[in-house]
């Protein structure tokens, strides 16, 4: 596919659909939009765009179809795959200035919003009304709800809450054409044709611009525990995992954390935690509802399984204060990670009692091509995210044969039955691998819905296949 320049012509078009104060063209300001959290890669556009209506998404789309300029959607850019990244250059279109929740329906249990919403800003605002919305990735302070729908982003509680698929309703989305549509309906059921909502969510911005998002909410819990259970080695952690949920236990949450993660916690962020000599990981383990005898009673059974796996110590979280610090130590440790060295993360997911062989192959691979490895994750979920340090490394080998050794990796997440990514989506970065799991029948398949959705291929060209 050739693309085309952005003319004055064609700025001067842009700029009569959203008013010059929300068009960006020069460097120091496409700088900022030029990169998201993904390693340290820059891609400039040539213009970036700030609409504030789904008609004015829907000109810009017009323009841009008819002119072959690529288009790359962009929210809060807390994105971990270069999904937001304008890598053909073209109109990056900021979503920032969608930033309203527009309704709260207590009656029917849901909400509309904006795409550029901050998740955490909505969490609180329903919680507010004892509602939950339980999708609350690591960056819920900074990131947009608009972008966790389009990479199919979780968090923690996800494991026992279900993930954001079961979440939204309906989309308001601009094609590649300009058309303006609706996915679906406002409903709990749908069983009326295909389910566009459904093929949206996790797109990427590869097929259309969400505009509105219909979110369904769950009454809020009203009592939680926190325990953090240390272990001598990451296997049996891990192997602790599966074990609970076979004891009849569904955790609110449960993170796994590596020791050298934890470290780097208290180095960055100065947490005061006493970390002992023999310990190597640690599970954070939530469990929540209504009734206070039900908790403790699941948090005893969860106590007994961990005996049974070299569990050399359990931390009951007994104040407010106290949960808070040992969430932060978890939610902090992606910024400490990335703090302390050149870093690759990669995002495996694999059935959850297969995590042990996971983390051990990881590990072993490691050693083969002279990494180090810190991960941490939702575990419950059997999703472990593997942040590839550079540390001693030399550059010839960092950027030469750890490709091969990242490629080794998936491999071994593939044989134990599981994917390329769990929530960060495969965006840039990560596309040159999906054929250790997906066939030419897969590829031919995709092609064909992005080319019923965008013809002429200018929406967030280059990423995923």
């Amino acid at each position: 596919m050739t693309y085309n320049k952005i003319t004055g012509e064609i700025l001067a078009a842009i700029k009569s659909i959203v008013g010059d104060a929300a068009v960006i063209t020069d460097h120091n300001g496409l700088e900022k939009y030029s990169h998201d959290e993904t390693e340290d890669l820059h891609y400039y556009p040539e213009v970036v765009v700030k609409p504030k209506s789904p008609e004015e998404v829907s000109a810009l789309m017009r323009i841009c179809n008819e002119h072959l300029i690529p288009v790359t959607p962009r929210g809060a850019g807390t994105g971990l795959s270069g999904g937001a990244l304008p890598v053909l250059g073209g109109l990056l279109m900021s979503m920032e200035r969608f930033n309203k929740i527009l309704a709260i329906d207590e009656q029917n249990l849901q909400a509309t919003v904006e795409p550029g919403v901050i998740t955490e800003q909505f969490m609180d605002e329903v919680a507010a009304k004892g509602l939950l919305y339980p999708i609350d990735p690591a960056s819920k302070g900074s990131c947009f709800i608009g972008g966790n729908v389009s990479n199919g982003s979780g968090g923690p509680r996800v494991v026992k809450y279900g993930t954001i698929r079961e979440y939204i309703l309906n989309l308001e989305v601009v094609l590649p054409s300009g058309e303006i549509i609706w996915t679906g309906a406002n409903t709990l059921k749908y069983a009326s044709g295909y389910n566009l909502t459904q093929l949206m969510i996790g797109s990427e911005g590869t097929l259309g611009i969400i505009t509105k998002i219909v979110v369904k909410l769950i009454p809020r819990p009203t009592v939680d525990a926190l325990l953090l259970a240390s272990f001598s080695s990451n296997e049996a952690a891990c192997g602790a995992v599966s074990a609970i949920f076979r004891a009849g236990i569904i955790p609110s949450a449960l993170e796994f954390m590596e020791r050298k993660g934890v470290e780097w916690v208290k180095e960055h962020d100065g947490i005061a935690f006493d970390l002992k000599d023999d310990i190597q990981a640690f599970l954070l383990i939530e469990v929540d509802g209504t009734n206070q005898d039900v908790i403790f009673a699941d948090c005893a059974k969860i106590n007994d399984v961990l005996e049974n796996f070299d569990c050399k110590d359990v931390l009951f979280a007994d104040t407010s204060a106290q949960k808070e610090e040992l969430w932060r130590m978890r939610r902090t440790m992606a910024v400490s990670v990335k703090s302390n060295s050149i870093y690759k993360e990669e995002d495996t997911v694999v059935p959850r009692a297969s995590l042990p062989q996971l983390i051990k192959g990881i590990k072993e691979t490691g050693l083969k091509y002279g990494f180090e490895s810190v991960c941490y994750g939702h575990a419950g979920d059997g999703n472990l995210h593997v942040n590839i340090i550079k540390g001693k490394m030399s550059d010839k080998d960092w950027n030469n044969k750890l490709k091969d050794g990242i490629k080794e990796i998936f491999e071994l997440t593939v044989s134990l039955g599981g994917t390329l990514s769990g929530e960060h989506g495969i965006g840039l970065v990560q596309k040159s691998f999906m054929s250790i799991k997906y066939t030419e029948t897969h590829f031919a398949l995709w092609r064909g819905i992005k080319q019923v959705f965008d013809k002429n291929g200018i929406l967030n060209p280059g990423k995923i296949f």
